[in-house]
């Protein structure tokens, strides 16, 4: 019985110690060869190869290519290429539906200098992991284009409201994009909003003043890019012109022109030009020229004023005589100002008996304008009020009244009835309150 009690404990001994070994077969974790068995897949090739894109002589992008085999006759999986570089991961994925075998080929492109951890994962249709294979570390130097942004002016070197202007916004990424990062592009100091699609400016209707622009892009992968530009546009003078005539003082006959004479280097042609004749305006004469010769006989001024697109005008004038000619109709001779000469004029001679009373009155007029005697008049002076109250040693009289002095230092006297004086410093007499 002692045996047999024995043998039990060793028994029970035996089994706990068999519970507490794990099991290798249930413990071990599958590798993706066999995980990828579950599926009824067979990874039959993995490769890398790397590439030099740009042909700089340094590695910029990283070709995974994978050969499956797969036993069901329908297959769709997704498949991913994770690229770990400066705690920032991107993806590069592809799904892919095939039967019995397939070839893969993915491509990492790097997008910043340094070590690039690459790994391939596997996925089922319904986005479900399979298995990861890990790949080597690789040390890229990107060819694809970082983030640039450069504005650009396109002026004189000092512009004026309404000349040619025109700011050019050159911009490129090819490594936001690639990876589905593309940024933000924040463009300020602009007189109004700016659009990314708007690859040049026209600056030639901005306001005048001082511009200091500033356009900055970051994509998703952190990188960014920055760019200024400063420039002044300066108010445009009004024109500076004046007016040449010919045919001035020259008879009706003749060609007679006005023109307009510059030194500005502004074309007026596009501008608005009134011409007017006596205040008159003359109509459809919007020209840099006018022609004078139909005016007649006499003085006319002619005035030009010149508006600017931006309503800047100015405005110069000119007389400009007209002769009558020779020949004239008769109806003309109607019309001109009568003239004459001095023996054509009939003359009348004044008196020299009128001149001399004249003369005597104007004389005895003068006589006693001169000898007349005044009489003397008392001269009126201004008040200057009341002599000052002061004793001889120079202090305020009193009178013998009581006085005190306040705490802003104010002499006061009292009379009998009550009533009190203030002594006044600057004329020494004294005020009745």
């Amino acid at each position: 019985m002692r045996d047999r009690s024995k043998t039990t404990a060793v028994a029970f001994t035996m089994l706990l110690f068999l519970c507490c070994i794990p099991s290798a077969h249930v413990s071990a974790e599958l590798t993706p060869d066999e995980r990828l068995a579950e599926q009824g897949l067979t990874l039959l090739a993995l490769r890398n190869d790397t590439i030099d894109t740009n042909q700089d002589g340094d590695i910029d992008a990283v070709r995974v290519v994978v050969v499956l085999n797969s036993t069901q006759s329908q297959n769709e999986m997704i498949i991913k290429l994770r690229g770990l570089h400066k705690e920032r991961e991107v993806l590069e994925v592809q799904e892919i539906a095939f039967e019995s075998q397939t070839n893969i080929s993915l491509v990492y492109d790097s997008w910043s200098t340094g070590e690039h951890d690459l790994r391939l994962d596997f996925f089922d249709r319904d986005g479900d992991f399979i298995a990861t294979y890990p790949l080597p570390t690789f040390l890229l130097r990107p060819a694809l284009q970082i983030p640039r942004v450069n504005l650009g002016l396109d002026a004189a070197q000092s512009i004026q409201t309404g000349e040619t202007c025109t700011i050019n916004r050159d911009f490129s990424d090819e490594t936001g994009p690639r990876y589905g990062e593309t940024g933000v592009r924040t463009f300020i100091g602009a007189p109004f909003s700016v659009l990314d699609t708007q690859q040049s400016l026209d600056c030639s209707s901005w306001p005048a003043g001082d511009y200091e622009l500033k356009e900055t892009y970051r994509n998703g992968l952190g990188q960014t890019a920055e760019s200024t530009l400063n420039f002044t546009i300066f108010n445009r003078p009004p024109p500076d012109f004046t007016l040449g005539v010919m045919g001035h003082q020259n008879t009706t006959d003749t060609p007679c022109s006005i023109m307009v004479q510059s030194e500005q280097s502004m074309d007026y042609t596009p501008m608005t030009k009134v011409w007017s004749i006596q205040g008159t305006v003359i109509q459809d004469a919007n020209s840099t020229s006018l022609d004078c010769s139909n005016l007649g006989p006499g003085v006319h001024l002619v005035t030009l004023e010149i508006i600017t697109e931006k309503m800047i005008s100015s405005t110069e004038g000119t007389n400009i005589i007209r002769l009558p000619s020779q020949e004239q109709m008769a109806n003309e001779s109607i019309a001109l100002p009568s003239t004459s000469l001095g023996s054509d004029t009939e003359t009348k001679s004044v008196g020299w008996f009128s001149i001399g009373i004249l003369a005597l009155v104007v004389t005895i007029l003068v006589f006693l304008m001169l000898v007349r005697v005044r009489e003397e008049q008392p001269l009126d002076l201004p008040n200057l009020g009341p002599e000052p109250q002061i004793l001889a040693d120079g202090s305020p009289d009193a009178q013998g009244l009581p006085t005190t002095v306040d705490d802003q230092g104010m002499l006061w006297r009292q009379h009998p009835d009550g009533s009190v004086d203030w002594w006044d410093q600057d004329w020494r007499i004294w005020h009745r309150w």
